[in-house]
């Protein structure tokens, strides 16, 4: 459904989000596109052949956000989560309060 002929039409600040079905989208075709430029970015939650195999192209395309099937994180989340565990104990030493991410009982988030 979302081919070359599709992503030319798209402005080249748009930001293709693929989260429905594996193969609507023509991941070779996507390559090309954020690669030359011709798309900003894209982040896929879901893929022709899942799990997306290691010897994709797509991990390799450095404004392409890749999650895995649940939406849940990306190939990002792990160093984000220990650089935030890191300044919250850095935080907690000195009596930094409130940590990053915190949540407030009173305010419910």
């Amino acid at each position: 459904m979302i081919g070359a002929e599709q992503l030319a039409l798209m402005k080249p600040s748009a930001i293709l989000v693929g989260i429905s079905r594996g193969g609507i989208i023509d991941e070779t075709a996507l390559v090309d596109a954020l690669s030359s430029g011709r798309l900003a970015a894209a982040a896929l939650d879901v893929f022709e052949t899942e799990p997306l195999p290691k010897d994709s192209p797509l991990w390799d395309i450095p404004n392409l956000i890749i999650v895995p099937h649940a939406a849940g994180g990306s190939q990002y989340e792990a160093a984000a989560i220990r650089g935030i565990f890191r300044e919250n104990v850095e935080r907690f030493v000195r009596g930094d309060f409130p940590l990053r991410n915190e949540v407030s009982k009173q305010r419910g988030y």
